[in-house]
């Protein structure tokens, strides 16, 4: 994907498999959880492109998220702090080779940034 595409949507859920049983029946969607990544299912849309994962709910998260693909964390978090947003969670390791962090704009919004190539099965 390219610099600001959207490449992914984590949705906060309470119960695992009751969150999967909803979403497969509701939209279709393929849930299934890579290696490494049990306690974290993907889901992929019908159309093989659109994705996320459902994502353990937490008191700092507790609404969906989408994330951006960039070039390089690091810049694009400068240039959110320049712009007046804020750093939500700073830089972080999702393997060798991938990362991701979350800011807020002037809003409040929360926007989830990713950096890398993730070989998750």
């Amino acid at each position: 994907m390219a610099h600001g595409d959207i490449t992914h949507i984590d949705i906060p859920v309470a119960d695992l498999e009751a969150a999967r049983s909803f979403y497969a029946g509701v939209f279709g969607w393929e849930i299934a959880a890579p290696p490494g990544f049990e306690d974290y299912p993907m889901w992929r849309a019908p159309n093989q492109v659109s994705g996320g994962g459902l994502a353990p709910r937490s008191d700092g998260f507790t609404s969906p998220r989408s994330y951006v693909e960039v070039d390089s964390i690091d810049d694009t978090l400068a240039k959110v702090t320049e712009l007046g947003g804020t750093v939500a969670r700073p830089r972080s390791e999702i393997s060798p080779t991938s990362w991701w962090a979350v800011f807020r704009d002037a809003d409040g919004n929360e926007i989830g940034l990713y950096e890398g190539v993730t070989d998750a099965g």
